[in-house]
């Protein structure tokens, strides 16, 4: 699920399970996952992230596939934990963590690339009747290279539009810590993405990551855009046509895949943990 989604957008996660239990595929939640450690990497505490490493490979220890709806959350396992691991081999902390790490790297996956590389599926069934542009963001675009495997997944989708972002490849400024230590280009990046959604004239913004859309989002939502974010599960979930509320709101109040979101919804409920597929 990811912290994230977690905490403030469960119904990305009910999506997901929607989805792959449409497609045949058993999912589970270990409960004994946690953050995968990404948050302390990056503010610099790499130490403290090392026992995050060991609970993941833990937790996911027995599954076929590893699936996570966060190009940035699969990014940090495929790309940061082997560092990680060989950093405190070379302290001498290894105590396994580089064999742990070695085994559960190359089981996780993005969505959308567990869908196309592993379940061969690019039409998933979905329907989704609404003007729809897409933002791939940093970590799918530049650290997993998910390509094209969202867009052809969103263009199998009956009655969406697809509409192209203009410099769709430029980052959105949110970047985790650094909307935080650099608050004003953080805002003023966002600024000019949300300016390039609201130009494709689409009524949803699609993304792989919540967290880029919570800061696309809040941009548009103060604006009063009328664009609503919407994460890629979500859309591809949908099999039934759904209705936007008259103003946009964030992922964290979408409804559940099939229905159409209501203007009052109130406050998410909780979720469970990230899931793992059988």
């Amino acid at each position: 699920m990811t912290c994230v989604n977690d905490m403030l957008y469960p119904d990305t996660g009910r999506a997901v399970v929607t989805l792959l239990e449409r497609l045949g595929v058993r999912v589970e939640f270990p409960p004994e996952q946690s953050c995968c450690g990404q948050p302390f990497l990056n503010t610099g505490y790499r130490r403290p992230t090392e026992p995050l490493v060991r609970r993941y490979a833990a937790a996911f220890r027995g599954y076929e596939h590893i699936v996570t709806p966060s190009a940035s959350c699969a990014a940090m396992v495929r790309e940061q934990y082997p560092r990680v691991a060989a950093r405190a081999a070379a302290e001498g902390r290894d105590d396994g963590l580089s064999e742990a790490v070695a085994e559960v790297v190359p089981r996780t996956y993005e969505l959308t690339e567990y869908l196309v590389d592993v379940l061969g599926v690019t039409d998933v069934g979905a329907h989704y009747p609404h003007t729809v542009t897409y933002h791939p963001t940093c970590h799918g675009l530049r650290a997993l290279r998910l390509g094209d495997r969202p867009r052809r997944l969103l263009e199998r989708v009956k009655g969406l539009e697809l509409r192209e972002l203009a410099g769709a490849e430029e980052c959105c400024g949110f970047g985790g810590t650094f909307a935080i230590k650099n608050a004003a280009v953080s805002v003023a990046m966002g600024t000019d993405k949300a300016r390039a959604v609201v130009a494709t004239g689409a009524r949803a913004l699609c993304a792989a990551d919540n967290s880029c859309l919570a800061h696309i989002g809040g941009i548009l939502g103060r604006r009063e855009a009328g664009v609503r974010p919407v994460h890629i599960a979500e859309i591809l979930a949908s099999t039934e046509p759904a209705s936007f509320p008259e103003t946009a709101s964030s992922p964290g109040t979408a409804q559940p895949p099939g229905t159409a979101p209501s203007p009052t919804a109130g406050p998410p409920p909780a979720a469970g943990p990230e899931g793992a597929a059988r």
